[in-house]
């Protein structure tokens, strides 16, 4: 799949090394089944991280470092996995997300927590202090104009946003931190379901949107 908004290098290495807590990996993951280039990006770490690590003995500490390893990575052929090899399954739900919620989205239990917007919360096996859930935003919907506590990772699996950074639609992912803030706001006809981890919760700026953030949970 062709996407326009991919994850950042940062978060592809700690995948690839598996440092990722269980909410980030299981969206990285999801997002991963999903874009070509990122599945590219994430093998290639895989592979040059064993090599660093085989050559840990004789190289210099620098050869290991993050910007040498991604430098290593760029220069590599930009093969694409042939499609044979991209996880799927029948329904509209990608592989790696299937054991947490089914193979069909329409299957998924709602929790209404504003007008037009609803949330289904994952459990996670483990004691992770990140969360993951799922938002459905009605369509034509602005969220509120927020920031983040943390990292937090927004992948679109049906619908569309635009906000600051352009438009996402399936597929896509937000890779966001705390230095930024934004206002999506939800495209066409079709209301946007997106899977969302995230290390703290959301600053919103408006001061209705603080009070009933309690509720919401996110």
């Amino acid at each position: 799949m062709s996407l326009d908004h991919h994850l950042d290098d940062a978060t592809l290495l700690q995948y690839a090394c598996g440092n990722l807590d269980e909410a980030f990996t299981v969206v990285v993951a999801t997002h991963v089944a999903m874009c070509d280039t990122c599945r590219h990006a994430v093998r290639q770490a895989e592979e040059l991280g064993g090599g660093v690590l085989e050559d840990v003995g004789t190289a210099e500490l620098e050869v290991g470092s993050f910007e040498h390893l991604m430098l290593r990575i760029a220069d590599q052929p930009a093969e694409i996995a042939p499609a044979a090899t991209v996880p799927h399954v029948s329904g509209d739900v990608p592989a790696p997300l299937v054991r947490h919620l089914g193979p069909d989205l329409d299957a998924v239990r709602w929790r209404s927590i504003a007008p037009g917007v609803r949330k289904h919360v994952i459990k996670q096996n483990s004691a992770s202090k990140s969360s993951l859930y799922m938002l459905h935003i009605a369509p034509g919907m602005a969220v509120p104009e927020h920031g983040h506590g943390g990292s937090e990772l927004t992948l679109i699996l049906s619908g569309s946003y635009t906000d600051v950074f352009g438009t996402f639609r399936r597929g896509d992912i937000a890779d966001l931190d705390e230095h930024v803030e934004h206002q999506p706001i939800v495209d066409g006809d079709l209301p946007c379901i997106c899977l969302v981890a995230t290390e703290a919760p959301t600053r919103f700026k408006g001061f209705f949107s603080r009070l009933l953030q309690p509720l919401t949970g996110i």
